[in-house]
């Protein structure tokens, strides 16, 4: 990807004149919020009193907690009491002045406000309203709290994932609430799309747990072909080999795959081992499922002697796919195909920037500017006088 500039607010920007209230907390709505922001849409965060929860979750020394920082870039915050019978008319009126209404809480919670999906459009047919739940609007499963692990348990997705002797293995970060914060994006970006050409606005409704299980749809495709549950089983994939091998070098840690008859000859010549394409034990994909741990220790003698960068760019060379394993502080914008302009520094009123990666595509060779951080109800008098006006 070539060096982005910044695309400016204008209307260059995709979403320019589009308005989008963001009703969630934590990641899920506020995620696919930020997303539309940084494609040009005003967002506005309405917050309650405390602030969204996210803005001090594992965190005490300001508002602007990592979670918070991360998800809530270029918006506007309006803090406004729900409990109140103003609070709730304010935030009324300001869902009806936008063209999408973005939530993620428990179903029947914002009915209660007056802020429902089927309230707010029978009264703005336009409207486009996204929401996330955890286990859907309807049926016993419904009225569960539930956050990205309970997604990630209960879809199977845990256990596939950690050693066969261990026990089940969350992903290490909130897998669950980012797809379907993307789910949710695009859900929303086909909707605008769809009132472009009808002029009718709709509901995008999506749940934790069927993003979760639909993340899995290669698991449920190999499931009913075989016949076999798949099963957590550490690194490697169980049908092929080598197939997301980790491999000890001098240095550090590879991974590669190389399991088509066509790369694993090839593997073998760039490792100086041509013969191996021809071992009985190696010699077909079959063979080297079944003797994977010999495989195993052959790649791990074989490439001992090198240094984890110097190896992978010699497998490259050789057409295979291969990468080091990093920590997040060896990650380096411009290095190993990270797009130079990928990060970008994001303020918040009374600390220094902190760098956070961007949007991950660009539109003309050019990304949106990432906003600053909003100050709880920082807006809240702004955007009110707006309705009046």
């Amino acid at each position: 990807m070539n060096e982005a500039s910044a695309l400016p607010a204008t209307e260059d920007a995709p979403l320019q004149g589009m308005r989008v209230l963001d009703l969630g907390q934590y990641i899920a709505a506020p995620a696919a919020a930020q997303t539309l922001a940084d494609l040009g849409a005003d967002v506005i965060k309405l917050e309650p009193p405390g602030g969204d929860a996210a803005r001090h979750v594992g965190w005490t020394q300001d508002a602007y907690g990592p979670m918070f920082s991360a998800y809530n870039r270029g918006k506007r915050s309006v803090v406004l009491d729900l409990r109140s019978d103003t609070g709730r008319q304010q935030a009324q009126r300001l869902a009806l002045s936008c063209d999408v209404v973005l939530a993620n809480t428990r179903p029947g919670a914002l009915e209660k406000q007056g802020l429902g999906a089927a309230q707010l459009m029978a009264q703005s047919p336009r409207l486009i309203y996204g929401r996330v739940s955890a286990f859907g609007q309807q049926g016993p499963a419904s009225i569960r709290p539930g956050f990205d692990i309970a997604a990630q348990a209960e879809s199977g997705m845990m256990s596939l994932n950690g050693e066969p002797d261990h026990d089940p293995v969350r992903i290490g970060f909130t897998v669950v609430d980012l797809l379907a914060s993307q789910t949710l994006t695009t859900g929303v970006l086909a909707a605008l799309l769809r009132r472009g050409r009808t002029g009718r606005g709709g509901l995008v409704d999506l749940s934790l747990i069927d993003v979760a299980v639909a993340a899995l749809a290669n698991a449920w495709a190999e499931y009913h072909l075989t016949g076999q549950m798949p099963l957590r089983r550490g690194n490697g994939q169980p049908m092929a080999a080598p197939a997301a091998e980790v491999i000890a070098t001098r240095d550090g840690q590879i991974v590669l795959s190389a399991y088509t008859q066509d790369h694993f000859a090839r593997l073998c010549a760039t490792i100086g081992q041509p013969q191996l394409a021809h071992d009985a034990r190696f010699a077909s994909n079959k063979a080297r499922v079944a003797n994977r741990p010999a495989l195993t220790a052959v790649l791990r003698e074989a490439l001992s002697h090198f240094d984890a960068d110097a190896i992978v760019d010699i497998l490259a060379q050789g057409g295979i796919v291969a990468g080091a394993i990093r920590t997040m502080k060896d990650v380096r914008p411009g290095r190993s195909g990270v797009s130079s302009d990928l990060f970008t520094d994001v303020e918040a009123p009374g600390r220094p920037p902190i760098r956070v990666p961007g949007l991950p595509f660009s539109l003309d060779d050019r990304r949106q500017p990432v906003g600053r951080l909003p100050a709880l109800g920082e807006h809240t008098s702004e955007v009110l006088a707006e309705l009046d006006s």
